[in-house]
């Protein structure tokens, strides 16, 4: 990134870049070293097609690849067919997000050289991001092996066949355009970026959520009186996963400004085994991340134009299963991290933690937070649903010459899905905790929690007396993104200070 334009060069794209692109709406540039590798290997496939079978340049696609299709650089016509056949999705339309996230990694994968697509598709692409449009692209349509649907609408919106949409919900009206020739139809929507711009996305957000899950559970620790035994270094030593000493470290780091006197000998797994479960999904979801960012700035085309060796190979990178089994892994983590924060939010609500009134309320009959507990519940009913793996699924298409299907892009969804449900059981947990320390009136000392704790206090409703606290929830589900800068705290005072 340059002087506030991210630059796609096809190499050096990362999820939280996709992200900023799709969500802030960064301009973009093409970098010079991507738009010439996409050069390249569009005149590297103009020489091979004439002089050997390319599949889907000179052949039908999917079971059809056995008919031959004769090759003429300036037809148009097939590639027609193949685009307006392929353009059937069906239901809702992807989020504007989503949408330019697909954009952002198609550009990026065409950067990378592989495709042979004209490389005046760069451009196109380019502009139509910096024009906040994006194509209209239903949600159902792909499983893993190419987002066909997706991209053919898009190729279609380049054609002046289908208008872009807005972002400002003005409508749709036409945009940048691109004369795609037949030979470039099936290379441009042979790709998955569509799940992989939704899976960027989601990652992004769990990794910010991750962090703001320790800062919570600090405060949460701090209001039940924990201990701080279960973090010891030698502790970590002992077991040493990589998440797990990450995640006791910043758990030090945040506590380092207090001297507790524990409540009790050994805390109840939310605090006690904390890192042993929240450990994990960090390290899930860092793979989850890691995979993404190889897919998106690899060259996973099919055919790939092979530039160096001057020829085209058939393969099957355009199968997604890494990305699908990282995210399933992700999202089977997070649910066991999300059942901990209501575990902790269950003590939460009990005198013998807090020393206040059951469910922290103003008197002995009233309800306080009680509610919260549902709340949580139900949201992390619903991860726990979304965790169930999209890779158990498979399917047989195109007469049986496709013959499996990883379901990458159904685990993207539900992904996202999950990202929801996880950040309101956390907004419950925070609503609790700082309400407890509140009531306690026993802020945190000082460092990142105690910043942690007067940024939450400052924005959630301080009174205590039985309301509803639908807002607070919102309030502090909004509010886990400021925290979770909190998550890597600044070097913590010597001992004894």
């Amino acid at each position: 990134m340059e002087n506030s334009r991210i630059v796609i060069d096809g190499v050096g794209l990362g999820c939280a870049e996709v992200a900023r692109v799709a969500r802030e709406e960064i301009p973009v540039t093409v970098g010079p070293a991507g738009l010439e590798r996409a050069r390249r290997a569009w005149r590297v496939a103009a020489e091979v097609v004439a002089v050997q079978p390319v599949y889907g340049r000179t052949t039908g696609v999917g079971a059809n690849r056995l008919v031959n299709v004769e090759w003429d650089p300036e037809d148009t016509e097939h590639g027609l067919h193949l685009l307006r056949s392929h353009a059937a999705g069906a239901g809702p339309l992807l989020g504007h997000e989503v949408a330019r996230a697909m954009l952002t990694v198609r550009l990026n994968q065409l950067a990378a050289g592989g495709s042979g697509v004209d490389p005046g598709v760069l451009g196109a692409l380019a502009d139509t991001l910096n024009l906040g449009l994006v194509p209209p692209v239903p949600a159902y349509g792909a499983i893993g092996t190419g987002d066909l649907t997706a991209l053919a609408s898009t190729a279609l919106c380049l054609l002046g066949e289908r208008a872009w949409l807005t972002s400002a919900d003005e409508g749709a009206r036409p945009g940048p355009g691109f004369a795609l020739k037949s030979s470039d139809a099936l290379a441009f929507i042979s790709s998955n970026a569509a799940t992989l711009g939704e899976a960027a996305l989601a990652v992004t957000d769990l990794r910010t959520l991750l962090a703001a899950s320790t800062v919570v559970a600090a405060l949460s620790l701090h209001a039940v009186h924990g201990s701080l035994e279960p973090y010891a270094p030698v502790v970590h030593e002992a077991c040493p996963h990589p998440g797990q000493q990450q995640v006791a470290a910043a758990m030090r780091a945040l506590l380092a400004w207090e001297r507790p006197t524990p409540g009790r000998i050994q805390d109840p797994y939310g605090y006690r085994a904390f890192p042993q479960v929240h450990g994990p999904a960090v390290d899930t979801v860092g793979h989850a991340e890691a995979t993404i960012t190889r897919e998106i700035n690899a060259a996973a085309e099919n055919p790939l134009v092979d530039v160096a060796g001057h020829t085209v190979w058939h393969n099957g990178n355009f199968h997604t299963a890494y990305v699908g089994l990282a995210l399933d892994a992700a999202r089977a983590a997070v649910f066991q991290t999300a059942a901990l924060s209501a575990a902790r939010l269950g003590t939460l609500v009990e005198p013998t933690f807090t020393g206040l009134h059951p469910f922290q309320a103003a008197t002995d009959v009233s309800s306080g937070i009680m509610i919260l507990e549902y709340v949580a519940h139900s949201a992390i009913g619903d991860v726990r649903r979304l965790a169930t793996p999209a890779a158990l699924g498979s399917a047989v298409l195109s007469r049986g010459v496709e013959e499996h299907a990883g379901f990458s892009t159904q685990s993207a969804r539900a992904t996202t899905e999950a990202v929801a449900g996880y950040r309101i059981a956390l907004a419950c947990e925070l609503v609790a905790a700082v309400r407890a320390l509140r009531m306690q009136g026993r802020p945190p000392s000082g460092g990142p929690l105690r910043e942690a704790h007067d940024l939450a206090a400052e924005v959630l409703d301080p009174r205590v007396e039985d309301r509803p606290l639908d807002a607070d929830i919102a309030t502090a589900a909004d509010l886990l993104t400021r925290l979770s800068v909190g998550g890597r705290p600044p070097t913590p005072p010597a001992p004894g200070r």
